[in-house]
């Protein structure tokens, strides 16, 4: 089994003992674990952002509930991507399933001396 890691801040998961109960924490920034946002089956491009179609909906996907179904997934934990034109990108991959090109300017600076033809 992969390593788990904290859905929200990425910690080791490693000192907790399996399962995962409703009432368990992560170590390092206390958020709560038996979370639909740290389920197998949670995929927010789904109706009720659930995968499993039997499942009771939640409606606070990062508070503890007490569905039965719940899975944790290894790959929860996404990190935050601080750059708003990365993030934009990824939408735009995830949009249209590939990778897009872009000749897009290293800095404010290049964009302004590309604009004015300065190159």
């Amino acid at each position: 089994m992969e390593e788990l890691n904290c859905w929200r801040c990425g910690a080791s998961l490693a000192e907790l003992t399996l399962p995962i109960e409703r009432r368990d924490e992560c170590p390092a920034c206390r958020v709560q674990l038996y979370v639909c946002r740290f389920c197998e089956f949670y995929d927010p491009k789904m109706a009720k952002q659930c995968r499993e179609p039997v499942a009771d909906e939640v409606k606070e996907k990062d508070r503890a509930n007490f569905c039965g179904y719940f899975k944790p997934s290894p790959k929860a934990y996404v990190p935050v991507d601080s750059s708003s034109a990365n993030r934009a990108k990824a939408n735009l991959d995830a949009l249209f399933g590939e990778a897009t090109t872009t000749n897009a300017p290293s800095s404010a600076r290049d964009a302004l001396d590309e604009l004015f033809g300065k190159n």
